[in-house]
Formats: C-alpha cells, sequence, structure tokens
C-alpha cells in the first residue's frame, strides 16, 4: 500500500482571488492526500506593490513587444508610451524567489500571469481543472451591452489584449488603463462618472462568489449593482492560459512533482501547452496582444486552436490563425497555427 503522505507549504499572492485559488489547490491536494499536510503563506509581489505601473502601454522591442511606463490608474490607450520597461514576472517573480529559497514548495498562479520563461530550476508541475475563458464586460447603469454603448463611450481594462480586440469591433469607443483587485476596480467604475464599464475575467469572478449573479445578467458589490455581458470568442478571444490554475515547483524535488501530478487535470494541460507554446513561437509575454481559444473533440482525440494577434502599429489588421491537431501533440498544434501568424 502506498503511504506517500506530502508536506507542503503553497505560496500564494495575499489578494482575495489569489486566496481563492489557491483554496483550489488545497482542497485538491487535501482530496488526493488525506493524511497529507498542507499549509499557505502569503507572499506580496511588485505588481502588488507598484499600482502606478501601467500594464498596457508596449512599444516595439527585442521580440516586437515590450512593456514601457508608469501612468495614472485611468490614463488614456492613446497616452504616448513612457520610458521604463516592466518585469514580465511582475506578479510571479518573488512567488519564484522564495520557491528558489525553499521557504515554499509550491507557488500557485493564475496562469496567464506566469511568463513561458522560467527561472533555472523551477517548472510547471500541474494544472487545476479549468474555469470559463470567457472575459465579461460589467456595466454601470443605465448600459448593458457592448453593441449598446454611445459613440465614445469610456471602457476600462489593465489588458492590451482586450482593449485592442474592443477597439477593433468598436472604434468609437474610449479605452483607459485600470489597477487593483476586482474589488477596486468596480469601486473606480462607480467613482468615474464618465466611465461606462471594465472588462473582467469570468474565471476569476466566480472564483469571488459572483457565478450565480452573473448567470443572472447581473454583479452586486458595495451596494452597488451593475449589469454583465458574457464575451464569447468571436468578440473577445481569451488570453494564453485564462481561466487556469497554475502550480509552479522545484525541478529538482521529486516529492513535490509527485504530489503535483495527483492534481493535474490533463485536458487542460493540454490547452495551456498548445497556448503557452505559441505565446513562445511569437516571442510574446503576459501583456501581448494575443487571444486564443481552444476548443476539445474528445471522441476524434483533437483539439482546435484559433488565434488572433495584433500588431504593435494600431493601424494594422489583425492576424488569425486556426487549426484542428492532435490532442496529444499540444505543441505540433502551435507551431502550426504560429506559423499562421508570423
Amino acid at each position: 500500500m502506498d503511504d506517500f503522505s506530502p508536506s507542503l507549504t503553497l505560496g500564494t499572492r495575499g489578494s482575495a482571488l489569489a486566496l481563492a485559488q489557491t483554496t483550489l489547490a488545497l482542497g485538491a491536494l487535501r482530496a488526493a492526500f488525506p493524511t497529507g499536510r498542507f499549509d499557505l503563506r502569503k507572499i506580496r509581489t511588485t505588481g502588488d506593490k507598484r499600482q502606478d505601473l501601467s500594464l498596457t502601454h508596449l512599444a516595439p522591442g527585442g521580440h516586437g513587444y515590450q512593456a514601457n511606463a508608469t501612468v495614472d490608474g485611468s490614463a488614456a490607450v492613446s497616452s504616448p508610451p513612457l520610458v521604463g520597461k516592466i518585469d514580465p514576472g511582475l506578479f510571479t517573480k518573488e512567488l519564484e524567489m522564495e520557491l528558489l529559497a525553499g521557504t515554499i514548495d509550491v507557488a500557485v498562479h493564475s496562469l496567464k500571469d506566469l511568463p513561458t520563461i522560467m527561472p533555472d530550476g523551477l517548472k510547471l508541475a500541474a494544472v487545476l481543472p479549468r474555469a470559463d475563458t470567457a472575459d465579461a464586460l460589467i456595466f454601470k447603469a443605465p448600459f448593458t451591452s457592448l453593441d449598446a454603448l454611445p459613440p465614445g463611450a469610456t471602457l476600462a481594462t489593465s489588458s492590451l489584449r482586450r482593449q485592442r480586440q474592443l477597439l477593433w469591433q468598436r472604434p468609437d469607443l474610449r479605452v483607459v488603463e485600470i489597477r487593483g483587485n476586482v474589488g477596486t476596480r468596480l469601486r473606480k467604475l462607480y467613482e468615474h462618472e464618465d466611465w461606462a464599464g471594465l472588462v473582467l475575467a469570468r474565471a476569476g469572478l466566480e472564483r469571488l462568489g459572483y457565478g450565480e449573479q452573473m448567470r443572472g445578467g447581473f454583479l452586486e458589490a458595495d451596494g452597488q449593482r451593475f449589469a454583465v455581458q458574457i464575451l464569447p470568442p468571436a468578440l473577445m478571444m481569451p488570453a494564453v492560459g485564462q481561466g487556469a490554475i497554475g502550480l509552479q515547483a522545484r525541478a529538482d524535488d521529486a516529492a513535490t512533482l509527485r504530489a503535483l501530478a495527483a492534481v493535474n487535470d490533463a485536458d487542460t494541460w493540454a490547452a495551456i501547452t498548445a497556448e503557452r507554446k505559441l505565446l513562445s513561437l511569437l516571442g510574446g509575454g503576459c501583456q501581448m496582444p494575443l487571444g486564443v481559444n481552444t476548443i476539445f473533440y474528445p471522441e476524434r482525440g483533437q483539439m482546435r486552436l484559433q488565434a488572433v494577434l495584433f500588431d504593435v502599429d494600431e493601424a494594422l489588421p489583425p492576424r488569425f490563425g486556426e487549426t484542428v491537431w492532435a490532442m496529444h501533440d499540444p505543441e505540433g498544434l502551435a507551431h502550426r497555427v504560429g506559423a499562421q501568424l508570423l
């Protein structure tokens, strides 16, 4: 009889969403190893400390995209890029440092924040079952849908991918940048009289307990009621890794890797392997304006990867790629879609 009973410390950011995601990871591990011991350690990242950093001002750089700038939390996208590169590990570096130092055994990440290139000695060891990958538009009254917004209406998001897709659909809109946790962003939406809405990931909102409300087409926070529109891929392709929770560990930590293998979800692993390989092939980071959508055909043993990539030059149209390929070869799928985008 196998008496393997791991003892692991999980590191996480301290936001409500990060803690909700870590609770899911702890639950999966405790279900797999009832006699195991699992602890939690909160770690503050640069992205948590530096709310002044812009996540959207990008300029041409080494591999096509390079983050820049510090701006006010509501700076318009049309503002000129400022100076100063953003670390691609803005929300992950401190967690990885703790991993390397041995003070934690597992780093829990929103996978869309985790760079495809990791420090030597670390690896992505497992992913939990993926949540819905869609984005959600959150509207302040009287607005209820993207199509119904008047010309010049203002939407807020911290994502360049979302900004570019919104403006491709509705070039008449004004898109501004916003930082902060979900509660902070909803409060900013309410306080800015000229803002019509903002974009957030559906998965994060569901993990924070808003799922039932959103299925009813609304969301309530701090006494305010907002309308919700879930955006299908035809309107907004998700980010690479969106909706997935990644568990990172030391590459030579056999006991931890064994424990994490027991909670790894094979379908999610195949999808995020294809998506992250595509991002790597394109030379981009987490803020590259790349949208992806992965669809499974289990009866055929295949999956479809759809992608849209926007150029640094906002005047150029986006490029599209799409291929169906074997699920057991996700990197092959990524190469085929990448060839269409390059």
